[in-house]
């Protein structure tokens, strides 16, 4: 025990405040999550459509939409564990593992759409895609999770809210390119029907075009950061630097967790399972409510899609535009704006089960766009502020199971709510609007703290 106070001390007596960082630095460390969230997007907002077009039962598609969050929940919390042991001198600590995650990414996501163009049977072609999905989910989570760390490492508390907004910022702005490119594709005469099983070439180059984005952008941050070396982290975080090497309990550190950890971890399962149930049904509840088709093999549904596209890089735009409203968004008013956005939100995913206009879905995708703004910014903000520099990778790894849980979660209770609600699509967005609300009501239990 004197041990370790004369340490505590000792890293106390050393610790320096983090810098303020130039505004081009705060976009640098994040621009590369510009090009993770287009492959996100491209494919959150196409597996419904891509399975179902291979040949999917809508009866099973939670099954297909389990994998990625499952890939998230155990690769996050690895990445940020060995990340926080991992210094290497030219690339640093979290730059590697976006590296090589991006390199794997970009290569499946040109064979992930392909998965109906190698003549397989649609059983093959579904196993094939599934497999796709698991390594792209693997390999791009490896890649997303440095971005969150960097900001954690390097960013103040005073400017740790307008990073994450601006993380928001380019998170968004890579949805908006993702959603669009099928529309525009076909606009400018690419194919958007395909034989039975096969995926239309407006999907398929659309997944070429953010594999090419992703790699760029990621190869931006990558030589254009400097992270903080080994002597400066501990300086910097008030701690010493022989404790980044030493290994620890996984559920120890989840045991010692602040207890901010675990208020904002309830708001976040209500919030993910509503945006499970979106990109799950959201092409099928639109295919049904406007264009009067459940068949997607028909060029109805196919427009259908192309439409939910345009719909997501809707609600990105409003994401954009919302992030930057919460970027100059003081620390006192976080709560508040939170608890707002979400229930804009849930009004906008209700709205969706009432309308069968097209054009009227563009408010329900802007509301929905302001909750997904404030889940992007708030509860990043606020963990990091109550975490101390020493296992702070590793914690925000762990925090991902606020994300993935509740998509799983949801997933495995779509096989019994689906078929009790009369395998309605739009029902089941109804459904995420009122896990919304829940979500908003639940954010005064959050008691913001901040680590000494």
């Amino acid at each position: 025990m004197l041990e370790e106070r004369v340490v505590e001390s000792s890293e106390k007596r050393y610790q320096k405040e983090l810098p303020s960082l130039p505004i081009s630095t705060i976009w640098l460390i994040s621009f590369g999550f510009l090009g993770v969230q287009m492959a996100f997007s491209l494919q959150s907002a196409n597996m419904g459509r891509i399975f179902q077009t291979l040949g999917a039962d809508p009866h099973n598609l939670g099954l297909f939409f389990i994998l990625p969050p499952l890939a998230g929940l155990i690769v996050q919390p690895l990445v940020g564990y060995f990340s926080d042991r991992t210094w290497m001198p030219r690339l640093g600590r979290r730059i590697p593992y976006l590296l090589v995650g991006a390199v794997v990414a970009v290569i499946v996501m040109c064979l992930l759409p392909n998965s109906g163009s190698f003549g397989f049977s649609a059983v093959t072609a579904m196993t094939f895609g599934a497999i796709a999905i698991l390594f792209m989910d693997v390999s791009s989570n490896m890649a997303m999770q440095p971005f969150k760390m960097m900001v954690g490492d390097m960013v103040n508390k005073e400017q740790k809210g307008f990073a994450y907004s601006i993380q928001s910022f380019l998170s968004n702005s890579g949805a908006v390119l993702a959603s669009i490119f099928p529309f525009a594709l076909t606009v400018i005469g690419v194919s958007n029907s395909a034989p039975k099983g096969v995926i239309p070439q407006s999907v398929v180059i659309s997944f070429y075009a953010g594999a090419a984005v992703l790699i760029i952008c990621s190869l931006i941050t990558v030589f254009k950061v400097r992270e903080y070396d080994p002597d400066e982290y501990a300086m910097y975080h008030g701690i010493s630097k022989e404790s980044t090497k030493e290994k620890a309990n996984l559920f120890k550190l989840l045991g010692s967790a602040p207890k901010v950890f675990w208020t904002v971890t309830l708001v976040q399962l209500f919030c993910w399972m509503g945006f499970q149930y979106l990109w799950t049904y959201g092409t099928g509840a639109i295919a049904l409510n406007v264009w009067n088709t459940s068949d997607p093999a028909s060029a109805a549904y196919q427009d259908a899609g192309n439409w939910f596209g345009i719909m997501t890089a809707v609600q990105s735009i409003g994401a954009v535009i919302w992030s930057l409203v919460l970027s100059r968004m003081p620390n006192n008013q976080r709560k508040p704006f939170y608890a707002i956005s979400l229930f804009l939100g849930g009004i906008g995913f209700g709205s969706v089960f009432f309308i069968h206009n097209q054009w009227a879905l563009v408010v329900s995708f802007t509301l929905i766009g302001i909750a997904w703004a404030a889940m992007m910014t708030f509860p990043f903000t606020i963990l990091t502020n109550a975490l101390k520099g020493k296992n702070m990778g590793t914690y925000l790894g762990l925090f991902n199971g606020s994300i993935c849980l509740p998509q799983i979660i949801a997933s495995l209770l779509s096989f019994v709510l689906f078929p009790l609600i009369g395998s309605s699509m739009p029902f089941m967005i109804l459904l995420s609007g009122v896990l919304l609300v829940v979500g908003a009501l639940s954010v005064p239990i959050i008691k913001e703290t901040y680590a000494k």
